[in-house]
């Protein structure tokens, strides 16, 4: 997000918010927050949180206004995070997309029916996110893993008889690990940005978190697989799903083609909408080549000749999904999903905390609510925690992930200069904080996407997002007793009259933004 000038809307000076103007906004949309998941539960994301956001958004104009800010420079403010969340948005209407076409042309149930052969029940979540942890460092995404084999692991948990929740649990977990891990990801080369760190030196310095909050997240996957044989489904139980999909659906290792063929061009750093759209016209043809009964079915209208219905079809996967009829509920209730229009909810939460974060961000609420934080962050463990903390505030309150990697590297970049840390440490505080803590929030873009993209409430995984949880810890401890704290040798001189970036550092910042956010 752009740090703009503060005058770049207004003919004037309006006056820099006190704490008491940052605090007012932030901490009544937190109130509300709390209020909508207690009074609604899971269901949050369904309204209450969005109209808590624009609520927060309002109270923020208001507080600018009375600080001179013309009602201009606030609409500005609303339409740069929106702008911004443009990206996300088409990407996830194409995993909706996507997700209608595959599962009417068999790449699900096809994804479904092997992963109840090969996959043992018992082992199953860890290999869930060991699968997702290596796929994800491959292309450097967690979205586009949730958005491929993450959608199909969940139909095979729920084949199983095992739980969507921890499964959802897995795959994120894995998928954050490539995320944060790979140097094709996004945030692995935003964070280094913001920080001035090398690359390279980067990913070698989060190893010491991240490996061992992995190691730990697949014990506690193992744990929780070996523990509940009793909610594992019959071997009757599975044939008899499998042999469902059979009847109903074409089931053949070709249709495992688009899956791998989106892969590629993730890995390839194709932008994401193009790549994740391309992937669901795939669905289209393979059903058209495969299914094409499911197709007619869709389209339900026996009047229509052969081929228009085909295209109906086709175009209802598109926009509303596929609607399984296979005479077995539960089949049907895990093969019906899917379309554009499941996805406009998840739409519309983006849009209303893009809204509170863009006001919140143009007015320098936030970074006026956090700059006490430097003040009293006198010791290296201070410094580094007080920088997790903004990273998980900064998810909470503006709802977005890059953000929450760019703003604290650039509120606490000169004094990790200053107290000769080098960049490693502040880059890889943006990691543990800002990358890994944004799917376990409902309202965060990437939190909405998971729960869209994976059919389970944000709430329900998030106490089984265990590498996330862990490293965000590990994170923590580290920095409490010093372990792996890096300090600048004699010959690296720290630039002690360092400032904050100015209007042009901000705007290279927000293109590397606006860049990473194209990606699959």
């Amino acid at each position: 997000m752009a740090f703009l000038s503060r005058h770049e809307a207004d003919t004037s000076s309006p006056r820099a918010p006190g704490m008491l103007d940052a605090l007012f906004p932030i901490v009544a949309v937190i109130v509300m927050l709390a209020l909508s998941v207690t009074l609604f539960g899971a269901d949050s994301s369904s309204g209450p949180t969005q109209i808590a956001l624009i609520m927060g958004a309002m109270l923020a104009a208001v507080v600018g206004l009375k600080n001179g800010h013309q009602w201009q420079a606030i609409e500005e403010g609303i339409n740069r995070g929106i702008h911004l969340s443009l990206g996300a948005i088409l990407i996830l209407l194409s995993v909706g997309a996507m997700i209608g076409t595959w599962t009417m042309g068999g790449v699900v149930p096809t994804m479904i029916y092997y992963g109840l052969e090969i996959l043992s029940p018992h082992y199953f979540y860890a290999t869930a996110c060991l699968l997702c942890a290596l796929v994800s460092v491959s292309v450097g995404s967690s979205w586009t893993v949730a958005g491929t084999i993450g959608i199909g692991l969940i139909g095979i948990a729920n084949g199983l008889g095992l739980s969507s929740a921890i499964t959802a649990g897995a795959i994120i977990s894995g998928g954050y690990f490539g995320d944060k891990m790979s140097p094709l990801s996004d945030t692995t080369n935003l964070a280094p940005a913001s920080a001035e760190a090398e690359l390279f030196a980067h990913i070698r310095h989060m190893l010491w978190t991240t490996t061992p909050s992995l190691i730990l997240a697949l014990i506690a996957f193992l744990v929780l697989g070996l523990g509940g044989p009793d909610q594992v489904a019959t071997p009757e139980r599975i044939t008899d799903i499998q042999q469902t999909l059979s009847d109903h659906f074409t089931i053949s290792a070709w249709l495992l083609l688009p899956l791998l063929a989106l892969l590629i061009m993730a890995w390839k750093q194709m932008p994401a909408f193009p790549t994740i759209f391309i992937g669901a016209l795939l669905g289209v043809v393979f059903a058209l080549i495969f299914q094409r009964e499911a197709v007619i079915g869709l389209a339900d209208t026996p009047s229509l000749g052969h081929a228009m219905a085909l295209l109906k079809g086709s175009w209802i996967a598109l926009y509303d999904g596929y609607s399984a009829h296979t005479g077995n509920d539960a089949i049907d209730a895990l093969l019906t999903n899917g379309g554009m229009a499941s996805m406009l909810t998840t739409v519309w939460l983006i849009l209303s905390a893009m809204t509170f974060g863009g006001v919140i961000e143009r007015l320098g609420l936030l970074e006026r609510a956090v700059s006490g934080l430097l003040r009293v962050a006198r010791s290296t463990s201070s410094l580094i925690i007080s920088t997790l903390a903004t990273g998980l505030a900064t998810n909470i309150v503006t709802g977005d992930q890059y953000l929450s990697v760019v703003l604290p590297g650039r509120i606490y970049k000169a004094e990790f200069q200053r107290r000769r840390l080098k960049p490693v440490n502040l880059s890889r505080a943006l990691e543990d904080s800002g990358t890994i803590t944004s799917p376990l929030i409902p309202w965060n873009s990437c939190g909405a996407y998971m729960a869209a993209t994976l059919g389970v409430a944000t709430l329900s995984y998030a106490p089984f997002a265990f590498f996330n949880l862990i490293n965000l810890g590990i994170a923590v401890l580290y920095a409490l007793i010093g372990f792996r704290v890096t300090r600048m040798s004699d010959d690296e001189q720290p630039d002690h009259d360092a400032e904050l970036p100015t209007l042009s550092d901000g705007q290279i910042i927000d293109d590397q933004y606006e860049a990473s956010t194209g990606r699959a």
